[in-house]
């Protein structure tokens, strides 16, 4: 059912039972006003026919010639004009004329305010009653004053037919003006329909171009229209993403497990075909199955981690203290390789607007980029992390003691699946470094140490002031040879 036929039913229902209402209010003001004017007729009439009531009473009572009492009882008929009156006496005699109930009719036994009473045959009559008192000789008596009722409750019919046939009449007429006003206040609705309904954001990528009508509701609704729709072009983006990262995912981990597979197939295979094999030969058999299943479980976790960085949402970045982020990394290096001396120099106390759990994924891979890479002749490895302030950017500088990267091979440092024949590592840390790096709107080199010793210097430098209604800064970490930066990945 349409709106505006809605509207008219509902003001042609409502509009009616206003104007019976209102009828019935005015029905009752009609009928008190009805009332008073004929009780203030009959105060009237009594105020003036009371004295010939006592005259009346006392020639009654003074056994004067019925002469006398006729002449005094035309007086009184005379007096009360178009109100009836009845008079009584202790004794119980009724002087009776002009309009009245018939004397069967109860009266009640004090009426000093006017009531109503009402007759067999339906007839009502307003009733006031006067007690009359005379002196010489002594004798009490009720005067009763009577106005028949007919003409006022022909009135009030009349006046209720009236606000009937009007509220009949309304029905229809308000049920159409409503119609009518409702059509033209829903006409923005229905171009605001028409110009929605052929939008289809999974077949068309048109959107709804929406003037202003002053209309609030109908603005109102264009909005959230518009929100809907850029909501949904949001998390189809996200899913298309979402979609591109899990084929590049499963691209990337197809291409580099099948060489440590195939490895470990023929380890197996020389395991089952030659049970008797010799122990140091069955032992260097089973050392490199360690180190091909360490190597497959340290890519998937990297390649996991890069594809939740590709995923990230704002809403997940927040106040990070780097130094916090630093210690704990450190601390959780130092458990891992006891025999490595690390050194952290820095403040605590300096702040960026990021992702805790990326910013710690990159400082992790730092340190062990430089626990793996940062041994020289055989001795432990040394790792200096110093963190500082250098204008509107915080500095994170790992160093370490290794053989250092060739000046000539910096530019390939970041990239995927890049590494040293006789690296141990998956190929993915300094990428997964880059990747947080590039998220954090951050950027990330490998240098010469300056003290001119052996070893690389790694140089984060990460925003402390940031906008925080820009999105995260993605790259397509998985599937692209290099990245936004143009760094690609060698040693880790």
């Amino acid at each position: 059912m349409r709106l505006s036929t809605r509207m008219a039913i509902a003001v042609g229902v409502t509009v009616p039972l206003l104007v019976l209402a209102s009828g019935l209010l005015l029905l009752g003001l009609v009928a008190k006003d009805l009332h008073q004017q004929q009780d203030a007729q009959l105060h009237d009439r009594a105020a003036a026919v009371t004295p010939d009531a006592k005259a009346l009473l006392r020639a009654a009572a003074s056994d004067r010639p019925p002469s006398v009492e006729h002449a005094r009882e035309r007086r009184l008929f005379a007096a009360a004009l178009d109100v009836g009156v009845r008079l009584t006496d202790p004794a119980g005699t009724v002087t009776a004329g002009g309009p009245q109930p018939d004397a069967s009719v109860p009266l009640p036994p004090n009426a000093a305010t006017p009531v109503t009473v009402r007759a067999a045959d339906g007839a009502s009559w307003r009733v006031l009653s006067v007690p009359v008192a005379v002196n010489r000789p002594v004798m009490d008596g009720t005067l009763w004053l009577f106005s028949p009722d007919t003409a006022k409750q022909a009135q009030i019919r009349l006046v209720r037919g009236r606000v009937v046939t009007v509220a009949m009449l309304a029905a229809p007429l308000a049920g159409a003006v409503g119609w009518a006003a409702a059509a033209g206040a829903a006409r923005p609705l229905r171009r605001l329909q028409r110009r929605t309904s052929g939008l289809d954001p999974r077949t068309s990528a048109a959107r709804l171009d929406h003037t202003p009508t002053g209309i609030a509701e109908v603005d109102d609704l264009a909005r959230t229209i518009r929100t809907v729709l850029e909501r949904y072009d949001q998390q189809a983006a996200r899913t298309v993403e979402a979609l591109e990262v899990a084929r590049s995912f499963s691209a990337a981990a197809s291409h580099e497990l099948r060489t440590p597979l195939m490895s470990m197939r023929t380890n197996l295979d020389i395991l089952a075909e030659h049970p008797d094999l010799a122990d140091p030969d069955r032992a260097e058999v089973l050392a490199d199955l360690r180190r091909e299943h360490t190597r497959l479980l340290g890519l998937l976790v990297m390649l996991r981690a890069l594809a939740q960085g590709d995923l990230v949402e704002a809403d997940a970045f927040g106040p990070v203290d780097l130094a916090e982020v630093v210690d704990a990394s450190v601390a959780g290096l130092r458990r891992g390789h006891p025999d490595v001396e690390v050194t952290v120099t820095g403040s605590p106390g300096l702040w960026t607007h990021g992702w805790e759990q990326g910013l710690r994924s990159a400082v992790d891979n730092l340190l062990t980029n430089a626990c793996i890479h940062g041994r020289f002749e055989d001795r432990p490895a040394r790792i200096d992390v110093a963190l500082c302030q250098e204008g509107q950017a915080a500095v994170l500088m790992v160093d370490d003691h290794g053989p250092g990267i060739p000046p000539e091979r910096r530019d390939v440092v970041f990239q995927r699946f890049h590494r040293r024949p006789s690296s141990p590592g998956s190929g993915l840390g300094l990428t997964l470094v880059a990747q947080q790096i590039a998220l954090h709107r951050g950027t990330v080199s490998a240098v010469d140490r300056p003290d001119g010793r052996h070893g690389a210097r790694f140089v984060v430098r990460l925003p402390t002031t940031a906008d925080y209604t820009l999105r995260p800064l993605r790259g397509d970490w998985l599937s692209a040879p290099g990245t936004s930066q143009g760094f690609h990945k060698e040693g880790s």
